[in-house]
């Protein structure tokens, strides 16, 4: 990463307010989970000195401890001390991958889903046809399909209906409420919607889509009608954005490069002050046409 570019980046003053929304229900979070304010600084401490050590480096130059502190604000003795221990970095989980991989496919490939898309009820074997035998050895070589199945059965990924086939639960796309899976997409997702958008901040042409369609002073009823049906139009975008990826990775060489697409869906109710202040039901902006490459 080169130099900031001060013409591009808001100054730390304008960031302040949205900043602040920002870090609040992660600060809720931290709370709730006995992570101290100490605690934090002591991590951010590490990630301030990370950051402007490999972020910020000059071409052809060494990054130097006086430099980093610069950068940083931080001093020299304690930039000394956290250079080169990296920041923390958040692998994939075996069994993220592996489920994860395991799911995409019966979710997308023709063979493992019905006319509609949906994912098929599978038999544990089958002499021919699909089964949950064959989805498993698919994708890998190294578990016993058996295993497989007796794990995300026991976690409600998987249940069995009145014939004895595996049917794909609503558990295998919404991970158990602060599990490791869960938490492993938490920094993953935040983490990619928060580079996209630091990434149009910061350059002269925004380069990745980032856009919300939100709507001010509803009647909860209205509001929960809405979420409701931005799921239903959400799986819908995510299930044929998984098909077409699954499709076209039968025949990617493969590398090094990656790819998410993400939705999200929030909504709250109001405290009733800010409700009596609030306009009208619309849009606050309209969205933006997608800038040409």
């Amino acid at each position: 990463m080169s130099e900031p570019n001060p013409r591009l980046s808001p100054d730390a003053g304008a960031l302040q307010a949205p900043l602040a929304r920002l870090l609040r229900p992660l600060v809720r979070l931290f709370v709730r989970s006995g992570i101290t304010f100490p605690a934090l600084i002591d991590l951010l401490r590490e990630l301030y000195v990370n950051v402007a050590e490999y972020d910020f480096a000059l071409p052809g130059k060494d990054q130097t401890d006086s430099r980093v502190s610069l950068l940083t604000g931080i001093h020299r003795k304690e930039v000394r001390r956290l250079r080169g221990a990296g920041a923390p970095v958040s692998a994939v989980p075996a069994a993220v991958s592996r489920t994860s991989r395991i799911i995409a496919r019966w979710v997308a490939a023709p063979d493992f889903t019905e006319a509609d898309g949906r994912p098929r009820a599978l038999p544990r074997v089958a002499e021919s046809g699909p089964s949950f035998e064959s989805l498993v050895a698919s994708v890998t070589r190294d578990l016993r399909p058996r295993a497989v199945l007796d794990e995300w059965l026991d976690r409600g990924l998987v249940t069995l209906d009145p014939q004895e086939r595996i049917v794909l639960a609503e558990a295998a796309f919404v991970p158990s409420g602060g599990g490791g899976q869960q938490l492993y997409y938490f920094g993953r997702n935040l983490h990619d919607h928060i580079a996209a958008a630091v990434t149009n901040i910061l350059e002269e042409k925004p380069r990745f889509f980032e856009r919300a369609v939100h709507y001010d002073g509803l009647s909860p009823d209205l509001a929960r009608r809405l979420e409701g049906r931005a799921r239903e139009i959400a799986m819908e975008a995510l299930q044929q954005a998984n098909r077409e990826a699954h499709a076209a990775c039968e025949t990617d060489a493969g590398g090094e490069a990656r790819w998410n697409f993400g939705i999200y869906i929030y909504s709250e109710d109001a405290p009733q002050a800010r409700m009596n202040d609030a306009p009208r039901a619309r849009p606050d902006s309209a969205p933006l046409p997608e800038p040409k490459a």
